[in-house]
């Protein structure tokens, strides 16, 4: 009923304006021949007949685009729900083919992406036993790829590789840097069994891996977090890869136990530090604690250079040997 109401006023208010146009054309030059008066009007009525028109077009091309952003939400939100459906099926190549849909919508669909490392990561946290792993290997930087002490179901095998998928896609789904809202993604991997776990260059906001068990190579390499990054508990049982890392919003490595190499060279933290009493056998480098940089217990023992402040009663820690 409004459309129609609309088109009856545009066609009045043309002819109204042809009618008037034609009037003045005349009242202004009366020598003027009547019939171009009268073409001239009908040329001012019929513009507004076509501003009308062009309204309405614009109007239903508005319409349809809201209909069709309605109808690609609904289609995401059936993906999203089948999708984490299907990462309890028991095929794993029907998991990591539902972990690859997950990552496919975030990537198309933004509001999606913290959402999918949610899941990816609660996928991580879930109880997993692999003989390459739990055995203590020859070679603990080796990890999975090493021969096990004991023979591996071929199901442990199979689920090992869904969640080095889960790892990989996590990795691509964060922000390498210039990203304006890279601070809005957080990993939350509490309790996780993590195997060669990537996440070199990175930047994004809170990382959360309390009791979390590091096999294989772990490499933070110039990874930037703008908030805290919690290892309270944590094992690193291989290698631990920190070079150039920028933890900004506090480094917390409370009762985390180094069990290979860590290298901190070119590492810096901000805001506050917490290290577990005792440090790492094999530090390579110095981690640089910034300016104004709290620190929870006395970090005796550990290598450090910077400037950080150094609350009273500690020993002064910031040293490079």
């Amino acid at each position: 009923m409004r459309g129609r109401g609309l088109l009856v006023a545009s066609v009045l208010a043309s002819v109204l304006v042809a009618v008037t146009t034609t009037a003045v054309l005349l009242l202004v030059d009366p020598r003027q021949p009547k019939a171009e008066a009268i073409k001239t009007g009908g040329l001012a009525g019929g513009a507004i007949v076509a501003l009308y028109a062009l309204w309405l077009n614009d109007r239903r091309r508005r319409t349809e685009e809201a209909r069709h952003e309605l109808e690609s939400e609904k289609v995401a939100d059936e993906r999203f729900a089948r999708a984490v459906e299907l990462l309890g099926n028991e095929a794993d190549q029907v998991r990591v083919g539902a972990m690859h849909v997950l990552a496919g919508l975030a990537q198309t669909t933004p509001r999606y992406k913290q959402t999918v490392l949610s899941v990816l990561c609660a996928y991580l946290r879930r109880p997993f036993d692999h003989g390459s792993i739990d055995e203590k290997p020859e070679d603990p930087d080796q990890a999975f790829f090493g021969k096990p002490e004991r023979d591996v179901a071929p199901e442990q095998d199979h689920e090992m590789t869904v969640r080095m998928t889960a790892q990989r896609l996590i990795t691509d789904l964060l922000p390498w840097g210039g990203d304006p809202d890279e601070s809005q993604y957080h990993l939350d991997l509490t309790g996780a069994k993590l195997v060669h776990f990537r996440l070199e260059g990175r930047r994004f906001g809170r990382l959360v891996a309390r009791r979390a068990q590091f096999y294989g190579i772990t490499a933070f390499r110039e990874v930037s977090l703008s908030k805290p990054a919690l290892f309270s508990g944590a094992a690193f049982h291989g290698r631990a890869d920190f070079r150039a890392a920028r933890f900004h919003g506090g480094l917390s490595l409370q009762d985390t136990a180094f069990h290979g190499e860590l290298n901190l060279s070119g590492a810096a933290v901000g805001t506050f530090l917490h290290v577990t009493p005792k440090p790492p056998e094999q530090q390579v480098g110095a981690l640089e604690v910034l300016a104004d940089t709290a620190f929870r217990v006395d970090p005796t023992g550990w290598r450090l250079t910077g400037a950080g402040h150094v609350p009273a009663g500690l020993q002064d820690p910031v040293r490079q040997d």
